[in-house]
């Protein structure tokens, strides 16, 4: 499917790649940086997604070399859905990495209404999220933030209670911990529960066999069908996009510096 790119949006990868931190993992020059998109469809070889329909995407742009920043990106139908209506294509472009990492991973800890959830990390863009959608299932969300501002910012997203003090966290008390950034509180989970990193950077969750613990670390991976729940569970008020900044695709080079500036208040959108 050809879509004429509205919108994309700045990420950690992005800025890892850029800098040359990935390795051997960096697809080989020249190549196109982004893994998120959102536009207007012009090419499409089904009546699901048909030209003119406003679409928002992921890119696996490690995995596939494929690009977003740019003009035109042909995608696989399958990674693309119809983007949410009551927000804007640049606010949907901030929404599907961030969106379906937060959602796949929550899927995986099988995260239930009326089930007790810490999400460590709560007020980034992937934990933000997640703390909404957990909310969304009816769970019951805690919230582990790291600086004393970041405390009222997580009860407004939806958490019962915030800290900023591990030690402060009660033992054993949470039936799955959602871990953003290699925290390893894994004091917190409940024998039997489920503990979730995305942190790859950090390494494996330590073995927590010895208490039934199942744990993982989760990697993000293009999805179309969970791109449109994002889409109905955004439209139905559920979840708020945050956008910190919007930079033109000119002034990329400003984007990253703002990037690397970090406190964000949400995603960095580029226009093109």
């Amino acid at each position: 499917m050809l879509v004429r790119v509205v919108a994309s949006a700045i990420n950690p990868v992005d800025d890892k790649t850029r800098q040359g931190a990935i390795g051997e993992g960096t697809p080989p020059l020249p190549m196109t940086l982004g893994w998120e998109v959102a536009g207007i469809v012009v090419d499409s070889p089904t009546s699901r997604l048909p030209v003119g329909e406003r679409v928002f995407g992921m890119s696996h742009q490690l995995g596939t070399g494929r690009g977003t920043w740019a003009d035109l990106v042909a995608l696989p139908v399958g990674s693309l859905a119809a983007a949410p209506s009551r927000i804007s294509l640049v606010e949907a472009a901030t929404l599907p990495l961030p969106g379906l990492t937060a959602l796949q991973t929550l899927d995986w800890l099988d995260i239930r209404a009326g089930e007790r959830l810490l999400v460590a990390g709560a007020v980034g863009a992937v934990g933000g999220l997640a703390v909404q959608l957990a909310r969304a299932r009816g769970a019951r969300v805690d919230a582990l933030v790291s600086r004393p501002a970041q405390v009222e910012v997580a009860k407004e997203l939806g958490a019962e209670w915030a800290t900023t003090e591990r030690a402060t966290l009660p033992v054993a008390a949470y039936d799955a911990v959602f871990d953003t950034f290699g925290a390893f509180v894994t004091e917190a989970v409940a024998d039997e529960g489920r503990y979730a990193s995305i942190a790859t950077q950090a390494g494996p969750v330590p073995d927590l066999s010895r208490r039934a613990v199942r744990t993982t670390v989760n990697q993000v991976r293009e999805d179309g069908a969970g791109l449109a729940e994002l889409a109905r569970i955004v439209d139905a008020g559920q979840v708020k996009v945050r956008v910190d900044s919007e930079y033109s695709l000119q002034n990329v080079q400003e984007a990253h510096e703002r990037f690397l500036r970090g406190q964000l208040a949400g995603k960095i959108a580029l226009i093109l």
